[in-house]
C-alpha cells in the first residue's frame, strides 16, 4: 500500500515514494523546478511539507494535494486550508532593519540558508528587524522562526524576489 499524500507529507518523502510526481510538482508551480538541484533536494525537500510547498509555489493547498493525488491514482480529498498566512496578521515597523541577508545566490548554489538565518535571529533585540531576501516565500524557515519566538511578514516585490522580515515577538 502506497503512502497517502497529505498536507503534512514532506516533499522529499513524496518524491522518494512517487518519483514520477516530480514533473507534476514542477507543472503545478515553476518554483518547484529548484528541486532538481540535488543539494536542495536533499536539504529543503527533506524538511518542507506540501502545506509549506503550496505557500512557496503560490498555489492553493487543495489544488496541489489533489493534483498530486490524481497523478498518483488516488481519489481527491477536501483539504483543510487552516490559516495559511505566514504573516502574523499584524504588520510591524520595518524601518529598523539591523541585518539584511540576500540568500538568492546561496540558494541558487545549493546552500541552505536556514542555519545561518536562525543563528542570526538569535542576536535580534526588541524593535530590530531582520530582512531576508529570497526567490520564493521561505515557508519552512518562517515556521521554524515562529517556533523560536519570532514574528514575520513577507511581501513579493516582484516575481522571483521575496522580502521576509523577522522581529522578536513582544
Amino acid at each position: 500500500m502506497s503512502k497517502a499524500i497529505t498536507p503534512e507529507t514532506k516533499v522529499g518523502e513524496l518524491l522518494k515514494e512517487y518519483p514520477g510526481l516530480e514533473d507534476t510538482l514542477v507543472e503545478c508551480a515553476p518554483a518547484f523546478s529548484k528541486l532538481r538541484n540535488p543539494v536542495l533536494r536533499r536539504t529543503i525537500a527533506r524538511v518542507t511539507s506540501l502545506r509549506q510547498a503550496a505557500k512557496v509555489g503560490g498555489i492553493s493547498l487543495e489544488e496541489l494535494i489533489n493534483t498530486l493525488r490524481k497523478a498518483a491514482g488516488m481519489d481527491s480529498v477536501t483539504v483543510n486550508q487552516e490559516d495559511d498566512s505566514d504573516n502574523d496578521g499584524k504588520h510591524f515597523d520595518i524601518s529598523n532593519i539591523s541585518v539584511t541577508y540576500d540568500a538568492r545566490s546561496d540558494i541558487e548554489n545549493g546552500v541552505q540558508p536556514v542555519g545561518k538565518v536562525l543563528n542570526e535571529l538569535k542576536n535580534l533585540t526588541s524593535g530590530q528587524v531582520y530582512e531576508l531576501i529570497t526567490p520564493f516565500v521561505p515557508a519552512p524557515l518562517i515556521d521554524m522562526a515562529k517556533e523560536k519566538g519570532f514574528r514575520s511578514m513577507h511581501r513579493e516585490v516582484e516575481s522571483g524576489l521575496v522580502k521576509t522580515y523577522f522581529t522578536v515577538k513582544e
